[in-house]
């Protein structure tokens, strides 16, 4: 018997299923599912981090909508927000690294 107690994407019980497993899973309250993909956020984060693989940032951008969606703000809207702060403060496009103020 093998213990997870993690977050999966949709499709993985019936994955598993398929493979001869026998999951046993449950679906989580709004406050469990938003801790559980902070969480998620982390452990994807990390592995990015670890890998340098662009595949874990699709990973990323994948709990990061569920994230938006799971704080009542459509795809649109969070899109939105991105482009007006980066209209105010800028993107990350010119590199730029501050070393400190003088």
């Amino acid at each position: 018997m093998k213990v997870y107690n993690k977050l999966v994407r949709d499709n993985i019980p019936e994955i598993m299923v398929e493979n001869g497993a026998k999951p046993v899973t449950r679906i989580l309250d709004r406050e469990e599912y938003l801790r559980e993909l902070n969480k998620k956020l982390l452990e994807e984060v990390n592995e990015y981090l670890e890998s340098g693989d662009i595949l874990e940032l699709a990973d990323i951008e994948e709990v990061l909508q569920s994230i938006v969606l799971c704080k009542d703000t459509t795809l649109e809207e969070f899109d939105k927000i991105r482009v007006r702060k980066r209209e105010k403060r800028g993107g990350f496009t010119k590199k730029i690294f501050l070393e400190r103020e003088d």
